[in-house]
Formats: C-alpha cells, structure tokens, sequence
C-alpha cells in the first residue's frame, strides 16, 4: 500500500511538474508560429493571445500515462490503452487543425464521432457491450415477423452521444480564464478518488484508472497557473476536445466499474451526475438560444460563467465559483457512490436536476451581451 500511495503521489506531482515547466516554451512557440487566438466580439481577451495550451496539457498527460505503463508490472500497452491513447492523439491533432485553419462544424463533429468509436471498439468487446443494455424484440406491424435488436446497437450510439456531446460542452465552458483548466483537475481528482473507493473489487484496473487520473489532474493543474486571469496562453479547441474526450471516457468507465460493483444498472447515472455542470451548461446555453430565436453553435458571451461574472464583475471570482460548485459536486458523487444507495442516488439526481433548474432560471435574469454572430438574419 506504501508503494501505491509514493506512485500516486509522484505521478501527480511529475505531471504538474512537467506541464509547468513546459508551458513557457509552447507560448514562445505558439507566439514564434502565430499560433494564437486574435480578439473579436464573442471573446472577452483584448491582445492576441497564445493558442497551444491544449498541446501542454496533452503532452504532459501522454507522457505520464506511458510512465504510468511503465513503472508497474502487470501492465502493458495492450489494446485498450494503445486505443485509449491513439483516440487522444487524434482529438489533440483534429483540435489543433480547427484551431490553426478552422473547420466545418460537420467536419469536426464526424471527427469526433471517429474518436468516440476508437476508444469505444478497443476498450468493450462485444459481449461487454451487448451486455450493458437489456436486448428487445418488437414485431413489423401488418406481419408475424420478430425483429430482436441487441442492446449493442444501443450502447455504442449512445456512448458516441455521450462521448461527441461532453467534448462540444467542454468545448463551449473553455470561454473564461483558468475555468475549464481547473475545473477539469477538481474533476480527475473526483474520477481518481472513484478509482480508490472501486479498489477492492478491481484493485489493479482501478489503481491504473487512479493513475491516469492522477496524470489528467496534474497536467490541468500545471497549465492552470499560465491560463489563470489574465491568461497568458489559451487551451484552444485542442485542449478543450481533449479535455471532453479524457472525462467522457473514463465517465464510461466509471459507470462500467460502478453498476458492476454495486450490481445495479442505476448507478450508470454516476458520471451523469460528477460531470452533471458541463451538461448543465450546455444545456442553458441551447436552450436560452433556441427560445430567442439565436444560433446555438455560434460561440457567444452567454454561458452560466459570463453570467456569473457579469453579476460579480470578477472573471478570478467567477473561476474559483466554478472550482467550488464542482469540488460540491465531485464530494457528493463520491459519498453516492460509497453509500451504494439506489434510493440516495435517485434523490440526488432529482436534487441535482432542482437545483440546477432554479440557478439556471436565476441566470437567465442576468443580462448579457448578445454578439452579432449570434444575431439570425432575417428576411426582408
């Protein structure tokens, strides 16, 4: 146990360590190549600002995960992690094309879509994924023909829904100084303490979940310093994507590993409610659009944190609010999970789910500013 708890420790600090010292040499680069993000109307940055974060964060996390195989026997860089890391190579690489020359919003979600299976098919075999959902039959109508559908044309659309609309929700939260960056730590830091909690059941898949864990939070803490208010470089669509891609998945994982120990399929709704303010986000985001008749992929000043700092006219204050709402919510997840309650995982959600719903309708009172990319062109 003394030799778990140094690993932990040291994979953590190596990833802060090593994406801290890191990230000074990528804003030189990014400023040498031009690879920086200009001001315009939805962005709340003034100067031109470097745009490579997401290469910082990446790098550091990729190195430790390899570290991670490495040092432990009885580990080896098998299809699932050979998987895992190829699709987050692939997210980082599709970000930083996006950011660099832009990209169609099909484009990129087909991108992403790609990413998803990647992982999806290395890391589930067949019968773990016919397995997740109960199988149904239904008959044609006007017929006596039986059409059976295996649960696995429902799991794998759903993770690929899961997985693609978790990356454009981090991708739309990355609109603040050292919001996504800290926000993503506090939410490894909840997956790795999930990983600790899980142990006994599945000591060394957990223990190499905690460790990627571990290797996630601490790259997002070492680029937090460099992206904290005033930002002096950026995630970018690339960190951002990432960002989505590392929580989606192992929010897969985490409910695979928890309805498995608990042995009750209801406990799939426990990443839903650890990642539950980037859905939350997004979802005020959509919604406040579409009833005003605006664009809703179109980036704009209009998120809960926008609407935060507009009220408190602080964007450190509003970072740290963020940071605390998703400590809360990490806490809360994690005494469900260790109860094993359906019952208290049920209220929860609904607690979760009110409470959302009154601070959403709280900050849609807020004003803010409506940029003219947002604005549907009318017909005259």
């Amino acid at each position: 146990m003394e030799n778990r708890i140094y690993e932990y420790f040291s994979v953590f600090i190596m990833s802060w360590l090593f994406v801290y010292g890191l990230t000074p040499f990528i804003i030189k680069l990014a400023a040498k190549i031009n690879f920086v993000d200009k001001p315009e109307a939805r962005k709340l940055h003034l100067k031109a600002v470097p745009l490579m974060g997401g290469l910082s964060v990446f790098i550091g996390f990729f190195l430790l995960c390899v570290y991670d195989v490495l040092i432990s026997p009885g580990r080896y860089f098998d299809l699932p992690m050979q998987g895992y890391l190829l699709g987050s190579a692939m997210i980082v690489f599709l970000g930083l094309w996006d950011d660099k020359f832009g990209m169609k919003p099909l484009v990129k979600m087909v991108g992403q879509i790609i990413v998803s299976l990647v992982f999806i098919i290395s890391n589930f075999r067949f019968f773990e994924l016919n397995s997740i959902f109960s199988s149904f039959s239904f008959m044609l109508p006007f017929t006596d023909i039986k059409i059976m559908v295996s649960s696995i044309y429902i799991a794998i659309p759903l993770f690929v829904l899961w997985m693609v609309g978790l990356m454009n929700a981090f991708n739309f939260l990355d609109n603040m100084d050292g919001v996504l960056s800290g926000m993503a730590g506090v939410l490894g830091l909840g997956f790795f303490i999930f990983s600790l909690i899980n142990s006994q059941a599945n000591a060394e898949a957990m223990a190499l979940i905690g460790l990627i864990s571990l290797s996630f939070a601490g790259a997002a803490f070492g680029f937090l310093p460099y992206n904290f208010n005033p930002a002096k470089i950026f995630l970018g669509d690339a960190g951002s994507m990432f960002i989505g891609y590392f929580l989606s998945s192992m929010g897969i994982m985490m409910a695979k590993y928890a309805g498995n120990f608990r042995n009750d399929k209801l406990f799939y709704l426990l990443p839903v409610m650890l990642l539950s303010y980037a859905i939350f986000d997004i979802a005020l985001v959509s919604y406040t659009r579409k009833r005003d008749g605006r664009h809703v992929m179109q980036g704009g000043k209009d998120h809960s944190t926008h609407r935060i700092n507009n009220a408190l006219g602080s964007i450190r204050v509003t970072a740290v609010i963020i940071y605390i709402i998703n400590t809360i919510i990490v806490l809360t997840t994690v005494v469900t999970f260790r109860v094993g309650s359906r019952v208290l995982l049920l209220l929860m959600t609904l607690i979760f789910a009110i409470i959302f719903l009154i601070f959403g309708r709280k900050l849609d009172e807020i004003p803010v500013i409506i940029p003219a990319n947002q604005l549907k062109k009318t017909k005259e």
